[in-house]
């Protein structure tokens, strides 16, 4: 056997490995399913390369409790639950741990009933406006706390020079950014 037949064969031999450890993750055959270190009441769901990804779970429902892409995970955008199916579906870079959206109990490791992670006060979860602007068509970051599942949506735009989501501006958990000489007013919000 030549050294190039044994190479292509050891890179056949790995590959193969790698996707048996993708779909180890998933299928419930491998040890895997549904669940985070083996508890079905947690489930990471992730889209991998942009891809479409379908985890099943036995839920009526999911919601997320971490997201861990840079893609915002947005529900019926990039994510959202097949109730007829039974699945949660991931699209476009979306990966996030899901759990039953009717409660359960779930507490992030580290934590439990007598520990429960922090939270806010009762008046965290609410719309408020934030001006935003690109003076001499430059950069700009506005900070503001959005929360995990927040939103913001531009409100009045105030420049002559178009406010376009995505591309002059943007939002992540942290503030909204513009830049291109977008000036707008925009509503936050805020959801822990």
């Amino acid at each position: 056997m030549s050294m190039r037949s044994i190479l292509v064969f050891a890179g056949m031999a790995f590959s193969a490995l790698g996707v048996l450890g993708s779909a180890s993750a998933q299928d419930p055959r491998y040890g895997g399913g549904p669940g985070y270190g083996g508890r079905p009441d947690v489930v990471d769901c992730k889209s991998t390369g942009y891809n479409y990804q379908q985890c099943p779970v036995p839920w009526r429902d999911a919601r997320i409790v971490q997201q861990f892409s840079g893609t915002q995970c947005r529900r019926g955008q990039n994510w959202d639950f097949d109730r007829r199916r039974g699945f949660i579906w991931v699209d476009r870079g979306c990966a996030a741990r899901f759990v039953d959206a009717s409660g359960g109990g779930y507490y992030p490791p580290g934590h439990g009933p007598s520990n429960p992670p922090w939270q806010p006060g009762p008046d965290w979860n609410h719309n408020f406006a934030v001006r935003c602007e690109s003076i001499g068509n430059g950069d700009r970051f506005c900070q503001v706390d959005v929360g995990g599942r927040g939103q913001v949506y531009l409100q009045r735009q105030e420049s002559s020079s178009p406010c376009i989501e995505g591309r002059t501006w943007g939002w992540n958990r942290a503030g909204v950014w513009v830049t291109q000489g977008c000036r707008g007013v925009f509503t936050v919000d805020r959801r822990w």
